[in-house]
């Protein structure tokens, strides 16, 4: 690990990881990139045979596309829980003797906890991308080999565009394909919904293997990944269990006090007209944005008026408001139940994106900066606004930044959280990690009162006169504080960096360190 240096937003972070130099974060649109996008190696269309890239097993294709020690091997999340393969390629990694992989996963789950046998025998080297419960406890404790890397899903595409991380081989799980490669995640037994994380691993990769239960007769159509960027195809008995891709919490809240989150949240965004003919929103699948979105479908009924599009995940709720006329179309990036399978595969309005187009900051623009309003969560916000989606107060890494970090480019961006959490206070005066930086986040809403980032002066002054009971971030803290005796002790880390949490632009806005124990 290379000295440390004080970056834009005060933390100290390092300049190397993993042997390679990293960028300390420099402000919010400070780093601008040079050169060009990374590319492949230029392929011969008379390497394959003509629309027949078939091999019997995954085993087979991971060896024809040349796996060896120290390589990159990159998964998507589409299955989320119901995920088989990741577990399955290392599997053969191991079998093979392979050592010292870096897993770049969109995601990761409980399910992939299996594969800490496999950071332990160095098999996987490091993980860059989300390491949730388990796996992230391990990287917490200090056990991974190598220093892993936390990206927000454009970050992630940002990444492999750039040239940052260069993947070398990419499994993509598909509902149903063809022996050509085209796949797609919305047909077939074993459909997830769209596979746009997938997107710039099919199209960066050296090597591509597209793996389906579902094998079709050349066309696969609509085509979420073409064949074109494939290399092999293998059919399996099961890809994966959709069933599972209900993962975490995808049902509408009963909790009273974040019932009253969501509905005051909805009422904030009425008084100051964010919601109007026209609007567009984004909420996240956690119990509260969903009941944010159900409070916000009341609304456009009692006015007579629809959004114009709102971003996904898309979830039964979303399809809802959308076979209803509430909503034009729904954008979605990835899809969090069945009803939302259905209503992709079925639906013209209910339309695929993917991290380039919604999320990528090294872009000509994406759609997460024309949003209206965005409702997201945080583990901790601090007196500056600043906010935590990794890590909890009691230092442990134990999730992803998912699209968060680049949903705080939208007009508006809302935190209805609570006060406290397991009697323990949520807003610090410092944040245990930072993910976000206070500028781009605009309200939080809490079951105690709502404080308004100083800096938007236009939403303060929508709110003179409401009933609204708008508070200062600091008299919120101290509420917080007088409810659990006091402000919590903060973690003991010792010097060691497991983990580097990257901004937008690729650079280092913060790290991890090892618990203390």
């Amino acid at each position: 690990m290379s000295n440390l240096v004080l970056n834009a937003a005060g933390r100290l972070v390092c300049t190397e990881i993993n042997g390679e130099a990293a960028i300390p974060f420099m402000g919010v649109g400070k780093y601008k990139p040079t050169g060009r996008k990374y590319s492949t190696k230029i392929p011969s269309n008379s390497d394959y045979e003509a629309g027949n890239k078939l091999v019997p097993t995954l085993k087979d294709a991971l060896i024809k596309a040349g796996i060896r020690d120290g390589m990159t091997i990159s998964t998507h999340h589409h299955f989320r829980n119901g995920d088989l393969l990741a577990n399955q390629i290392f599997d053969i990694a191991k079998e093979l003797g392979i050592k010292n992989l870096r897993w770049f996963p969109s995601a990761s789950f409980s399910c992939h906890e299996y594969l800490i046998k496999y950071l332990e025998d160095g098999t996987i080297h490091h993980i860059e991308g989300s390491m949730n419960g388990g796996l992230g406890v391990f990287c917490s404790k200090g056990k991974m080999s190598g220093t892993a890397i936390l990206r927000s899903h454009g970050g992630r595409y940002q990444a492999i565009q750039d040239g940052e991380v260069k993947i070398d081989i990419s499994v993509i799980g598909a509902g149903c394909a063809d022996p050509f490669g085209n796949a797609s995640g919305t047909a077939g037994q074993s459909a997830s919904g769209v596979l746009g994380f997938a997107l710039g691993d099919s199209e960066y990769a050296e090597k591509v293997i597209v793996v389906t239960d579902n094998l079709i007769p050349f066309p696969c159509v609509p085509w979420q990944i073409q064949g074109n960027y494939v290399d092999f195809v293998v059919k399996v008995e099961k890809v994966g269990i959709p069933e599972k891709i209900v993962s975490g919490t995808t049902e509408i809240t009963k909790s009273p006090d974040r019932l009253l989150l969501a509905e005051m949240t909805a009422k904030f965004c009425d008084i100051t007209g964010i919601i109007r003919d026209g609007f567009s929103f984004q909420a996240g699948a956690g119990g509260t944005a969903l009941s944010v979105g159900e409070y916000f479908a009341e609304i456009m009924r009692k006015k007579q008026i629809k959004a114009r599009f709102a971003r996904g995940g898309s979830n039964k709720y979303l399809v809802k408001m959308l076979e209803e006329g509430l909503i034009d179309y729904i954008l979605d990036g990835q899809t969090f139940d069945l009803d939302g399978v259905r209503s992709a595969t079925n639906n013209p309005r209910h339309v695929m994106t993917t991290p380039f187009t919604s999320y990528n900051y090294h872009s000509k623009g994406n759609f997460a900066d024309i949003v209206d309003v965005v409702i997201l969560g945080a583990t901790e916000i601090d007196l500056n606004f600043n906010g935590n989606v990794v890590s909890h107060s009691d230092g442990f890494l134990l999730h992803g930044i998912g699209g968060w970090q680049n949903c705080l480019f939208a007009k508006n961006v809302i935190m209805p959280i609570p006060l406290v959490r397991d009697r323990i206070p949520v807003i610090r005066d410092e944040v245990t990690t930072l993910c976000g930086p206070g500028e781009l986040i605009d309200v939080i809403v809490t079951e105690r009162g709502i404080a308004i980032n100083p800096l938007r002066t236009d939403l303060i002054e929508k709110v003179q006169g409401s009933d609204l009971p708008i508070k200062t971030i600091q008299e919120l803290k101290a509420e917080a504080e007088k409810l659990c005796g006091g402000a919590p002790a903060k973690p003991q880390f010792t010097d060691k960096i497991v983990a580097a949490i990257k901004w937008v632009d690729g650079t280092i806005i913060d790290v991890v360190r090892q618990i203390k124990e």
